[in-house]
């Protein structure tokens, strides 16, 4: 399973599949697609690269554990109890991903919950 930390530390997301994820109370939020991030409604949330989930414009909003570059990473909280996995909707048509960016060394300014 990798879990997945926002810019505080706090354990957001997991993913246990590779593909599909789950905020933190077992929610289904996003899936990966290439290295695409999309809403299961089929909006294009982001990116996946380094370990590390990044807005449409490279800033960082999640990390793993291995997560490589990007800015200073925090201490990870304290783990608290995951939540039992729901049923993942069916997904969307996808957006069509907009050109990669560059990373930035920055963190974004939006939270993940908010973009799924």
């Amino acid at each position: 399973m990798i879990e997945f930390f926002d810019r505080e530390g706090r354990a957001v997301a997991f993913c246990d599949d590779g593909r599909s994820l789950f905020l933190w109370d077992g929610r289904p939020a996003a899936f990966i697609h290439d290295d695409g991030v999309f809403a299961y409604s089929g909006q294009f949330i982001g990116w996946f690269a380094d370990g590390w989930i990044c807005d449409a414009r490279g800033a960082r909003i999640l990390f793993e554990f291995d997560a490589v570059g990007g800015p200073e990473k925090p201490a990870r909280g304290p783990r608290a109890t995951k939540g039992q996995r729901s049923a993942k909707p069916a997904r969307g048509e996808r957006e069509t991903a907009p050109a990669h960016p560059v990373l930035s060394s920055a963190w974004s300014n939006e939270t993940f919950a908010g973009l799924t």
